[in-house]
């Protein structure tokens, strides 16, 4: 089979010796008597005009090009493979399977536990390992290559387009005995005059509260700043503190953090959780398959949940 003038079957040999590093042991793997896998590597050599593999005393070590032909050598006989494979996207993967998986601890938090349930509901010999996000996830696609997936909110992560999962609104949280509220309620005035908490972010573009807040010319007083949204939470409870974390966070932990969850005075803002992926993982299928049961347990949380006194923005006239 040829593509270009270029025979493809040359493309399988060529990964078995970057990979082995030896032409005995990348017959072997081949099923191919040495003389031919020999050939071979003649025919890449004159093509590529690199010897690919170098002697070094009793072995061979590959050239400065042969290492980096390795990964997209790889990345081709993936792809060939997927091509001829009867397997479709809504299909588990093989099993054993390990996949590894970065959530911001908003998403570790609402769509941790449904998301291994519902995995190990329909492949359960599929293993999934959650990490979680950091603030040092900015560099690109470099941040991606050590993960299936990264689900964080969008300026966490700028590479490539996200395809945005969770839609949330921020609210408030403050201890139940804060001198400031009243009937469960905060004015623009009380979040000026009180110390805030916040996550330390990548930038205040992350922090829709935030930028909220600084659109009104008011400058939150921030005087502790917590590792991501979750801390924040708990750290609130018995001070004069108010802190802006995403609603569903905080329905979920307010009454084992002793805190209440308040209307924010400004109206609705949204907050958004997204996935990431390395553009060399666009076409794995089992990689796929995990991404369609990330929007499936995604999808399943609906609209954001409406606060006391709002409307969702297609009722609003």
């Amino acid at each position: 089979m040829a593509l270009g003038g270029i025979d493809l079957n040359l493309l399988v040999v060529l990964q078995a010796l970057l990979e082995e590093g030896n032409v005995t042991r990348a017959g072997v793997r081949l099923g191919m008597p040495q003389p031919a896998v020999s050939n071979a590597l003649a025919r890449l050599r004159r093509h590529y005009r690199d010897q690919l593999l170098i002697r070094a005393g009793n072995g061979y070590e590959l050239t400065p090009l042969a290492r980096s032909l390795l990964p997209s050598a790889q990345e081709a006989t993936r792809l060939m493979g997927l091509t001829f494979s009867p397997r479709r996207a809504d299909q588990p993967p093989v099993r054993g399977r390990v996949f590894t998986i970065c959530l911001s601890d908003y998403s570790m938090t609402v769509l941790g536990g449904p998301l291994l349930r519902r995995v190990h509901e329909l492949a359960p010999e599929v293993t999934i390992q959650l990490r979680l996000a950091t603030g040092e996830l900015t560099d690109g696609d470099r941040s991606l290559l050590g993960y299936d997936l990264l689900i964080a909110p969008p300026r966490l992560q700028s590479s490539g387009p996200p395809e945005v999962l969770v839609r949330d609104r921020m609210v408030y949280v403050a201890d139940p005995a804060n001198p400031r509220l009243r009937d469960g309620r905060l004015t623009i005035d009380d979040l000026a005059a009180l110390p805030h908490a916040a996550p330390r972010l990548p930038d205040p573009g992350s922090d829709p509260a935030t930028l909220a807040l600084l659109q009104r010319g008011i400058r939150p007083d921030v005087l502790f700043t917590t590792a991501g949204w979750l801390p924040l939470v708990f750290l609130i409870a018995g001070t004069d503190l108010v802190g802006a974390v995403p609603e569903r966070l905080a329905r979920r932990v307010s009454a084992a953090a002793g805190v209440v969850v308040i209307d924010p005075p400004f109206g609705p803002v949204e907050f958004v959780e997204a996935a990431w992926w390395h553009p060399l993982h666009a076409t794995d299928m089992g990689l796929t398959w995990l991404r369609g049961g990330v929007t499936e347990v995604a999808a399943a949380f609906g609209h954001a949940p409406v606060l006391p006194g709002q409307r969702r923005a297609a009722e609003a006239t």
